[in-house]
């Protein structure tokens, strides 16, 4: 009982830092900068990183334009589904858990955009790669770290099988 309360605790506690930091940058972006005016905090940088305000009603990186009510359902699915199905990976390893705070914080801070403003606002533009915002960014790589953690199971689960193989057939071969 007391593991539950502690990943739980950490599920929560990694989506709160995350939907925080999240909800006020954008506030930042927001109360600060007109739409589509940007704004460079490293001028040596300039203009490959910069702050750009911009207003998506599509996925991550722009993808799928006006389709905030269907992408808004999916995140609260997918919200819900992470906090339901989460006491599944009390034992798995805490990069895995990690990535689901991750993507559950992510998840909830475009939610609660789209839900407040009718859209989603992203501001962080990097060359010519779309304009994003903290919660894509948790999102992306909470993906990639269970990616990471669920190759890392991989291979350790074969290495694992592959010894006692080799006894074996060392065993047979004798």
């Amino acid at each position: 009982m007391k593991k539950a309360i502690h990943n739980y605790l950490l599920l929560f506690s990694i989506a709160l830092v995350i939907v925080v930091s999240d909800q006020w940058s954008k506030h930042l972006v927001r109360a600060n900068l007109g739409l589509g005016e940007a704004f460079y905090p490293i001028s040596f940088l300039k203009p490959f990183f910069r702050f750009t305000y911009w207003q998506n009603t599509g996925a991550a990186f722009g993808l799928f334009q006006n389709t905030n009510i269907f992408l808004l359902v999916v995140s609260i699915i997918m919200s819900v589904v992470i906090i339901y199905s989460f006491h599944k990976a009390m034992d798995e390893p805490l990069i895995y858990r990690i990535s689901l705070g991750l993507m559950l914080g992510g998840a909830i801070g475009n939610a609660i955009d789209r839900i407040t403003l009718g859209f989603v606002t992203d501001f962080i533009a990097v060359g010519r790669f779309p304009v994003f915002n903290i919660a894509d960014s948790c999102v992306t790589i909470g993906v990639g770290l269970m990616l990471l953690a669920m190759l890392i199971h991989e291979r350790q689960e074969k290495q694992t099988n592959d010894d006692p193989l080799q006894i074996e057939k060392t065993d047979d071969e004798s």
